[in-house]
């Protein structure tokens, strides 16, 4: 059977409206919601059990007991089981990288499936960081995917600046999703009432080989500034010269 690791984030719901108070975030009334890139890897990861059949989709997640309500919706969704590796204090992507890398040594998955990046933080760097620590093949910013060569190889379409790359990495590799890979579907009643019975197990970071002390932290927030009001201008030759001397970008 193949098994397909899924990282899920816990992450600050993006219709939320954030706010800044004396240098730290003000989580009062906030609600959380998995990244949505992490739930369009979950996604793909169960279209991939329904094409090919014999697939086990395992997701796991770091942080504290608050995790839950996001691997449960994981497994509503139609996850088989999941894992939550509680006890960090925010881990930084380094960190979070070791972590799912001793996951990973455990569960020893022909596939992990992770967001590209996660929307609090933006770092962008997890699964690049957990691919080169475990010296296994990687593809990122992915908007299309299929296993080849029976199902030893991925072959990947990626997001890059200068249009789509198509390359194919051999298993097992790490792969972060793009947003156009897929739409995550909702889920169903019957999704949440089979969840409550899927096996959902509790990690400790007091384990030795899962220690992995974060080497950033975030020392204060700001909000951005407030914009100036816009102007209007009436031609073409008044817009260039504002451009060119007063914001001075040309």
């Amino acid at each position: 059977m193949m098994k397909i690791l899924v990282a899920l984030k816990r992450v600050p719901d993006p219709d939320t409206r954030i706010r800044v108070k004396e240098g730290v975030l003000d989580l009062d009334g906030v609600k959380f919601a998995v990244n949505p890139f992490d739930a369009i890897a979950l996604e793909q990861a169960i279209r991939m059990r329904e094409q090919l059949g014999d697939v086990e989709v395992v997701v796991v997640s770091i942080g504290t007991g608050d995790c839950v309500e996001q691997l449960r919706l994981g497994l509503a969704m139609g996850a088989d089981r999941a894992l939550l590796i509680s006890g960090a204090e925010a881990p930084d992507s380094l960190s979070v990288a070791r972590i799912l890398a001793d996951v990973y040594r455990r569960e020893r998955p022909d596939l992990v499936l992770m967001g590209k990046q996660a929307i609090d933080d933006d770092s962008n760097q997890a699964g690049q960081m957990l691919a080169a620590l475990l010296g296994i093949g990687q593809a990122t910013f992915v908007s299309k995917i299929e296993l080849v060569d029976g199902r030893s190889s991925a072959c990947c379409a990626r997001e890059t600046d200068g249009g789509i790359e198509t390359i194919t990495v051999r298993l097992p590799a790490v792969v972060t999703t793009d947003l156009r890979l897929n739409e995550p579907r909702y889920v169903s009643l019957p999704g949440i009432m089979k969840a409550r019975k899927k096996p959902l197990e509790e990690i400790q970071l007091t384990d030795p080989t899962l220690k992995a002390p974060a080497r950033t932290r975030v020392l204060k927030l700001e909000s951005p500034p407030p914009r100036k009001a816009g102007i209007r201008v009436r031609t073409v030759d008044e817009l260039v010269e504002k451009l060119r001397n007063e914001a001075k970008v040309i």
